[in-house]
């Protein structure tokens, strides 16, 4: 289908740059990766993660038995929250400088995540805060070597040059994207992903599939980061379910985990656009919010504005969830709610209203959207004007289930 895109004189950058350990097992690869850290130099390991699920896995076991046989300090700091923050990046800094840390492994999804890949620049870059960072008020071209255990099948920060953080005082959550941030190994291994709770294994697979959405419809997209987005979906589509209906599925983990995979590639190609940056300021004002609810309560609004100016490509993405749609412009309401359908019939029927917007909050919403550093990148790629009249109109759309 890209090719019906096809102009000689777009250049495009395609990227892809982390070796990744996928499979059922891929943790036992930690051991092979700890070795190389050694041959490589490094003494003394940051180790960034939340409070339970790195223990609960057996992830920790693994990584601790891998330091310990190469002869690896590991220090632990364990307090990143979802919507990680610039003081917690700081904190966690701190800690690794304090113990000499010549690198960061991150264990966990995409909050320890992004707080271990900001770790990693700030220790290469003494005297920097981590406001400093997510305000621009520096570039960073270096960062100590990243290593990741992902546990989660949605961010797909494992493979990719982003990172997010929250700087509260401000309700603001910027993006940073830099080539020193991808991670030089990682693993997705789906059983370490088996104990996800029913709420977290829809909120991370519905990440995924607005990353393809926003990756395949941007100005910035390429003929990969649209062949990821079908499959994306595809995959999503049918082993969501699955794994809803039997948490233990591997195959169905598995798939969600490459899913993931793909679509954190999608991505790092072709970008962001609407639904993050819009997403952005509803976790910065409630940092409780989980940010795949955010996104599923208004990309269902996002791709009715879009749908016209990328019929072709929504409408083939799309069709694992709809099959009806023919990918023409006319079809832009219908596709809007087949989404909307979905996402309930997946257990996520929330509207903004339902988490405790109204009316009142959408003009601080609009001004965040448009006034957060970085945020003006994503809505700068879009494929239709991010006016401030659009952006007010898919809040106000969001706030209730469509007609």
């Amino acid at each position: 289908m890209w090719d019906a895109l096809f102009n000689e004189r777009d250049i495009k950058e395609i990227r892809t740059k982390t070796t990744t350990y996928l499979g059922v097992g891929a943790i036992a690869k930690i051991d092979d990766i700890v070795g190389e850290l050694k041959a490589r130099g490094i003494e003394s390991l940051l180790c960034v993660t939340g409070g339970r699920s790195y223990k609960l896995t057996g992830a920790w076991d693994y990584v601790t038995a891998a330091c310990a046989r190469h002869g690896i300090r590991t220090t632990l700091y364990d307090k990143v929250t979802p919507n990680p923050t610039t003081d917690a990046i700081d904190e966690a800094t701190a800690l690794g400088r304090s113990a000499g840390a010549q690198a960061v492994l991150c264990i966990g999804g995409g909050s320890p995540i992004d707080a271990g890949k900001s770790a990693a620049i700030m220790l290469a870059n003494p005297g920097k805060t981590a406001e400093e960072l997510y305000t621009f008020a520096f570039t960073p071209t270096k960062a100590v070597p990243i290593v990741v255990i992902n546990l989660t099948h949605g961010t797909g920060s494992e493979v990719d040059r982003f990172a997010v953080a929250s700087i509260t005082k401000l309700n603001y959550k910027p993006a940073i994207a830099y080539d020193c941030l991808y991670p030089l190994f990682s693993i997705d291994d789906p059983g370490l992903m088996t104990k996800l709770s029913p709420k977290q294994t829809r909120y991370v697979s519905i990440d995924a599939v607005n990353h393809v959405i926003e990756a395949a419809t941007s100005t910035a997209a390429n003929p990969l980061s649209i062949m990821l987005a079908e499959e994306t979906i595809r995959l999503v589509a049918k082993y969501l379910p699955k794994a809803l209906a039997d948490p233990e599925d591997l195959k169905a983990r598995y798939c969600l985990t490459y899913a993931s995979m793909i679509a954190g590639t999608a991505f790092d190609n072709g970008l962001l656009h609407f639904t993050h940056a819009l997403e952005h300021p509803l976790s910065g004002v409630k940092p409780e919010l989980a940010h795949g609810l955010g996104l599923s309560m208004i990309v269902p609004a996002i791709v009715e504005e879009c749908y016209p100016a990328c019929a072709a490509t929504l409408g083939t993405i799309l069709r694992p969830l709809m099959p009806e749609l023919k990918g023409t412009p006319d079809e832009a309401h219908k596709a809007a709610k087949g989404l909307e359908t979905w996402l309930a019939d997946m257990g996520v029927p929330q509207k903004l209203e339902d988490e405790g917007f109204t009316e009142n909050d959408i003009a601080r919403l609009c001004d965040l959207a448009q006034h957060t550093p970085s945020l003006d990148l994503l809505l700068s790629v879009a494929p239709v004007p991010a006016t401030p009249e659009r952006i007010e109109k898919i809040y106000r759309k969001s706030l209730k289930k469509m007609d």
